[in-house]
């Protein structure tokens, strides 16, 4: 009977323990040098050991920082009511939101046009990263009509909601008029944010929100990690 090569028993042993929840989803594994000695192996063996076991999803390194257990892809419902909170909810995930920032400018060029704003119209602009039971799953940016809801970067960053921000703004409802989903590489910032190495694949989501009368109220993008998040359409999905 042929033996099983030593990495592979390696990676067996890394798997059960993975299965066995002795190390958990975002966990980072000892160093190599460490796995050499607790297997009485070379690092080489080690490194062809985990390397197979990120092959299969189970792993995944971040450059500098270590090998850490992988989540499972979540998926992301796109649709005309796109609700991070609930999707997450709905899927047992605990969702959260961090801001990187609050600003009101002018608003840009293709913000403008998406918003359907007048030249030098002010918007709000809110950057912040999505989080699934603490592991970041993508960056975002949404822009709001300044004069429409004046206190909206309040509402923002006492509630990390955009539905219970806009709700306070008197606006009860909205749908998602145009959705264009497009796959990119991380940027070295993106990657930081993301916990993730530079040029890793990521999805890239570009869309347009308005209100029950069809007035636009809201520009975004969200830059998912794309080994954590499977997007998907629903029977109401509109890639717009």
């Amino acid at each position: 009977m042929a033996r099983t090569p030593v990495w592979k028993s390696i990676a067996i042993a890394l798997t059960d323990d993975i299965g066995q929840h002795r190390y958990q989803t975002g966990d980072k594994l000892p160093s190599e040098a460490q796995l050499a000695s607790r297997f009485g192996v070379n690092r080489h063996t080690v490194r062809r050991a985990l390397a197979e076991m990120a092959e299969e999803g189970l792993l995944h390194a971040r450059r500098g920082a270590g090998v850490f257990v992988a989540s499972r892809p979540t998926d992301y419902p796109i649709g005309k009511r796109v609700r991070f909170h609930q999707n997450l909810g709905r899927l047992g995930r605990t969702p959260a939101k961090k801001i990187l920032s609050m600003e009101t400018r002018a608003a840009g060029p293709r913000e403008g046009e998406a918003l359907d704003l007048d030249p030098g119209a002010l918007v709000h602009v809110y950057d912040g990263l999505s989080l699934a039971d603490d592991q970041p799953i993508a960056l975002f940016q949404s822009v709001f009509p300044a004069e429409r809801f004046p206190d909206l970067p309040a509402a923002l960053t006492e509630t990390r909601s955009v539905t219970a921000a806009l709700s306070r703004c008197g606006l009860e409802d909205y749908t998602r008029v145009q959705t264009r989903i497009t796959a990119k590489l991380a940027t070295a910032t993106q990657a930081l944010h993301l916990q993730i190495s530079e040029g890793s694949p990521i999805l890239r989501t570009t869309g347009v929100n308005a209100d029950p009368d069809g007035v636009p109220v809201e520009f975004g993008r969200t830059w998912f990690a794309g080994d954590r998040v499977t997007l998907t359409v629903g029977e109401d999905g509109d890639l717009g």
